[in-house]
């Protein structure tokens, strides 16, 4: 099967990391993949397949590197690129764009059966400035979601807001993100004797003002932790950083680590924490929880997303989007001293992980959606060849009669 993948490579992010291992993953199936992306002067994040059949798509600029402006030649690159690929499948990990409202009369036209993967973040109730922002964006896009032949989303929370947007049920499929159990697993680290520490907290992934880091931030100097215990801040630094970097820094036992690229690396540094905390306003799934999931880490998340719903049952702390760093202050120390607790959280987290949220798993679900999106075209093509015959021949029939009479 040839797939044209239409996501992002850079920088890195989420959706960067969902389309790196899925087409991988699809290329260790056998299939081929084409991937369209927006292209970047920056050279692309690690582990990328280097024999990747690339289309690169011209843009003009992104904005906090999330949304993306194209040119007014991309549709017509994008266009005459699919025409001559003649792919199997279109699947789109959206990236945000106005190409997104464009692929499906694109696709409509040239007869390509078309998927997306729907990433914005949500939180369950409009409880925030953030999580308002994020409906607005569900708003924005269901109209052209309904549009698309399948939408892969990732929890049911995430079905539940599309159906009352307008979005046909049956045309919306979960498939939650899922993380390579043998890559992130438990194992050594010397991450503890590297920052001279007992208990090491964790936080991976942007700091920007949804993420809520600043409320991690104002626990972690409140709880006065001790020069034992370290908050290890892993992400870019952006204007946001800048701006708190002065007020929490190492005389309070918090590390700034900056962006790391080396996935090795974040994976020593997931297997050296003891609590991995996700203080987000908003969220979609969380792929850094996950990952500090499967690598049997006690982790504490918002219920903003669905990272709530990762974590039920006794799989981690489940925190609401209000008053998180009143929670943050009682909660953390209670994690720093109780650490038979948290190594209990880390092996049901990773059980949960074993569970429900393998990339695998996720991998075989999204192949089984494309070979019945393909059996449904090929069956829909079949029923339009037969009521055509069936209509040439009732023609020629009546004509043979009006001619005979």
């Amino acid at each position: 099967m040839h797939i044209a993948w239409l996501g992002k490579k850079s920088p890195f992010c989420g959706n960067v990391t969902y389309s790196r291992e899925v087409t991988h993953a699809l290329r260790e199936f056998g299939h081929q993949v084409s991937f369209f992306h927006f292209a970047q002067d920056e050279p692309p994040p690690d582990n990328w397949p280097a024999d990747d059949h690339e289309i690169s798509i011209p843009f003009l600029y992104q904005l906090q590197n999330v949304y993306t402006i194209p040119t007014l030649r991309s549709k017509k690159v994008l266009t005459q690129a699919l025409e001559e690929l003649q792919p199997d499948i279109v699947h789109a990990s959206l990236t945000l764009s106005p190409l997104d409202f464009a692929l499906p009369e694109i696709c409509q036209d040239l007869g390509l059966p078309l998927v997306a993967t729907f990433h914005p973040a949500f939180d369950r109730k409009l409880r925030n400035i953030s999580s308002g922002t994020q409906h607005l964006a569900y708003q924005l896009y269901a109209p052209w979601l309904a549009q698309y032949d399948r939408v892969i989303i990732f929890s049911r929370l995430q079905r539940s807001i599309l159906a009352k947007l307008g979005v046909p049920a049956e045309r919306v499929v979960v498939i939650p993100n899922g993380v390579d159990i043998e890559k992130y697993s438990p194992g050594p680290s010397s991450l503890k004797t590297e920052l001279e520490a007992d208990r090491i907290f964790l936080y991976q992934g942007r700091i920007s003002p949804e993420k809520n880091v600043e409320s991690l931030l104002k626990a972690w100097k409140q709880a006065r932790m001790g020069s034992r215990s370290k908050l290890v801040i892993v992400g870019n630094h952006g204007p946001l950083a800048a701006s708190l970097m002065p007020f929490y820094g190492s005389e309070q036992g918090i590390v700034w680590m900056g962006f790391i690229a080396d996935e090795q690396r974040r994976i020593e540094i997931l297997r050296g924490t003891d609590v991995f905390v996700l203080p987000s306003l908003v969220e979609g799934l969380s792929l850094s929880l996950l990952e500090a999931m499967a690598c049997g880490v006690a982790c504490v998340a918002t219920d903003a997303g669905a990272d709530g719903e990762v974590l039920e049952a006794e799989a981690g702390v489940i925190l609401k989007t209000q008053s998180v760093a009143t929670q943050l202050k009682t909660l953390l120390p209670q994690l720093r001293d109780h650490v038979g607790w948290t190594k209990a959280l880390g092996r049901n987290a990773r059980q949960r992980v074993e569970e429900r949220y393998t990339l695998s798993s996720n991998i075989q679900k999204v192949m089984e959606l494309y070979h019945d999106l393909l059996a449904e075209r090929a069956s829909l093509k079949r029923v339009q060849h037969y009521s055509s015959h069936s209509f040439r021949d009732r023609f020629s029939n009546n004509i043979l009669r009006s001619g005979r009479s």
